[in-house]
């Protein structure tokens, strides 16, 4: 198989690096600066123990890439900016016939939990990625994945997820071969990363990780307009104010989670962040978007999520609604990342409570 990574930034780059350090045919797209630097010296991809330069084919959209019938795409933009990424990547052709969006199968490797949803309308093999990869994007052409021994654990499974098959004496039922395709395709592409530096796995109902991160990435857009949450321990007070309605929100919407227990036996000994020469690896995807002056965040499809859940279940969620707000104006009006002061967020959810 071949791996079409659309999005060869943090998460993208370092899947794709991965991929091709152990011998895997891998194409990046990027866009602007950052395609520009890799064409011209490869990606240099920084581990706690080697820096890399992996000279790969770069393109800088579908145009560019003649689709086959063993390519994988690996959508690995923010979840913001999907639909473009989807539209423009479902219709190409694949040789032999068809469409990308017919044929080849779609993995989202994103944040959020909406981008299957979104990728489904458009994508009839789409399949669910929880990604636990630090990963740090802040110069073109270069990527850093600080973790050791193992880069990320990524959770695969399909998309929409299935209930087991309960086999009937009176109507025996065999899988459909859309299942069986999917089955097999993840199967394939879970041996691959696992030669590649990640702990994969298949999991059927990938949906309880991929909650279970959110929660966790509730925590970003706080980072983004406050700081690193280890800067200031009022961040960590507040941060459990912003898990705890996302967790009263899934609890009214009768959505299961893994809980952090879980999530942290499964990472020990697996996944260690060290430290990199000559990076400062101060906070996660939301706070680098701001770093960059991207011009977007990925707030609506995280704080956002929740707040759309207790609109929903009849949940009140100031403080998320409070820091997706901010989020957004921060990215908008290109404002400094943490330069937000603790006490005004405070005033400004507390206000949000009393309306």
């Amino acid at each position: 198989m071949r791996y079409i990574i659309i999005g060869a930034g943090a998460v993208g780059g370092a899947i794709g690096g991965r991929l091709a350090q152990s011998g895997h045919q891998v194409v990046l797209v990027a866009r602007g600066a950052h395609a520009a630097a890799m064409r011209a010296d490869g990606l240099r991809l920084d581990t706690p123990e080697e820096s890399l330069r992996l000279r790969l084919p770069v393109a800088e959209g579908p145009e560019e890439v003649t689709l086959g019938p063993e390519d994988v795409l690996i959508l690995a933009v923010k979840v913001q900016d999907s639909v473009a990424a989807l539209n423009a990547w479902a219709r190409r052709p694949v040789a032999g016939g068809g469409t990308a969006g017919e044929r080849l199968p779609l993995l989202c490797a994103q944040n959020g939990v909406a981008g299957e949803r979104l990728a489904l309308r458009r994508f009839r093999h789409v399949h669910a990625v929880c990604l636990w990869l630090p990963a740090q994007y802040l110069t073109p052409g270069r990527v850093v994945a600080p973790c050791s021994p193992l880069t990320g654990v990524l959770h695969l499974g399909p998309y929409p997820e299935q209930a087991p098959h309960q086999p009937s004496q009176q109507s025996p039922q065999q899988p459909s071969p859309q299942r069986e395709f999917a089955d097999q395709t993840l199967r394939s592409i879970v041996a691959d990363l696992e030669r590649s530096r990640f702990l994969a796995r298949l999991t059927p109902d990938v949906s309880r990780w991929k909650y279970a991160k959110l929660l966790g990435n509730l925590a970003n857009s706080l980072e983004a307009v406050c700081g690193p949450l280890s800067a200031d321990e009022r961040l960590l007070d507040l941060y459990a104010l912003v898990r705890a309605e996302g967790e009263a929100v899934l609890a009214a919407a009768d959505i299961p989670y893994v809980s952090e227990r879980e999530e942290r036996e499964l990472r020990a000994g697996r996944m260690e962040m060290l430290p990199v020469p000559d990076t400062d690896f101060r906070a996660g995807s939301s706070w680098q978007s701001l770093r960059r002056g991207a011009g977007s965040i990925e707030a609506d499809y995280l704080n956002g999520e929740i707040a759309l859940l207790g609109r929903l279940h009849g949940v009140a969620t100031p403080w998320n609604e409070t820091l997706q707000r901010l989020a957004n104006t921060f990215a908008a009006e290109g404002r400094e990342p943490g330069s937000l002061p603790v006490d005004t967020l405070v005033k400004e959810a507390s206000a949000a409570s009393a309306r």
